[in-house]
């Protein structure tokens, strides 16, 4: 092979090369920011204060997953949801100061907030938790770990005493249980109940009282 033909060669070669790193770049791009919680697995999203976050009512899930002949014999199905400040109840994670001034908190204890079946078997919890990862938020975890630090401050409005509470931006679920009905593909309900899960996200939420 000749110079000539083997410079051809190397130029056609660093062509393709530079076309499939320009296309793989815009792949990346296109994608936008990657929604996989294994991505921050091990670590807490730490958020402050989120205003309007908690609902008064639950809000209907719409789970349209519709039942196959080959599901599993029983299956759990989540119906509604409410956003929820699940809080860490332990000392060292819940202040009051007032009136009026300044708060200024950190979180001196560590800690773990779990979640929790308030109405129904707790042998579902795994399941429901599992559910509610696909059907309401990939963020929700069985457990969070809460560690030491994260310090905040807030302002209290004059002759009012405020209150910070450290816990997880997670969420109450209602959810429902079923069994395979044997006629076709049909089920059959046989348990239901609901449950509080926290999220990777973690944070201070604030309130006011008169006293």
């Amino acid at each position: 092979m000749g110079i000539g033909t083997r410079r051809a060669s190397t130029s056609a070669a660093t062509a393709l090369l530079l076309l499939f790193t320009a296309m793989g770049t815009a792949t990346a791009i296109d994608g936008g920011p990657s929604d996989d919680p294994s991505a921050s697995e091990g670590s807490t999203t730490e958020i402050n204060d989120r205003q309007d976050w908690e609902e008064e009512n639950e809000v209907p899930v719409d789970d349209r997953e519709e039942r196959r002949c080959d599901y599993p014999s029983t299956w759990i199905k989540i119906t509604s949801k409410k956003a929820y400040h699940v809080p860490s109840w332990w000392n060292g994670t819940k202040y009051k100061d007032g009136p009026g001034g300044t708060m200024t908190v950190e979180v001196i204890k560590s800690g773990t907030i779990s979640g929790e079946m308030t109405v129904g078997a707790e042998a579902e919890l795994g399941a429901v938790i599992a559910k509610a990862k696909v059907s309401v938020s990939a963020k929700i975890a069985a457990s969070v770990g809460v560690t030491t630090g994260h310090r905040y401050s807030h302002d209290v409005r004059r002759n009012k005493y405020g209150h910070l509470q450290y816990g997880s931006w997670g969420y109450k679920v209602s959810w429902e249980k079923y069994r395979s009905s044997g006629d076709g593909c049909g089920g059959v309900k046989i348990g239901s109940g609901k449950a509080t899960l926290p999220t990777k996200e973690t944070g201070w939420k604030y309130w006011e009282t008169s006293s």
